[in-house]
């Protein structure tokens, strides 16, 4: 059996001469002009859709930076008015620090985060 095997592998097998089946034309089995336009705009599609991705991905790191950045700041503050006789909470009203600007994303609210 192991003699069969060696033999079968060492054995050329003829190369088939590249030939189409009688009536087609090599124009009928190529995909043409149509194939090349829908791949090039599938190709710009997806070249797109990741461009997107990727700045939707770095916005929403940005804003949870964002977030954690003032939440220090507001424990921060929290912290110093407890310590200067305030009642905690009130440096942080509505999630907003006093004496931070507001800054507007492009969607022209105050930087909820929330859609």
């Amino acid at each position: 059996m192991h003699h069969f095997l060696i033999a079968l592998a060492t054995t050329p097998s003829p190369t088939p001469t590249p030939s189409l089946r009688p009536g087609l034309s090599e124009d009928q089995v190529t995909p043409g002009t149509w194939g090349f336009v829908l791949t090039a705009f599938i190709v710009l599609l997806t070249t797109f859709l990741i461009v997107d991705m990727v700045r939707r991905i770095r916005r929403v790191r940005y804003r949870a930076q964002v977030e954690e950045a003032s939440a220090a700041e507001a424990g921060n503050t929290e912290a110093g008015t407890a310590e200067a006789g305030a009642t905690p909470g009130t440096a942080v009203a509505g999630g907003v620090v006093p004496g931070k600007p507001i800054v507007e994303d492009s969607d022209g609210d105050a930087g909820s985060g929330a859609r």
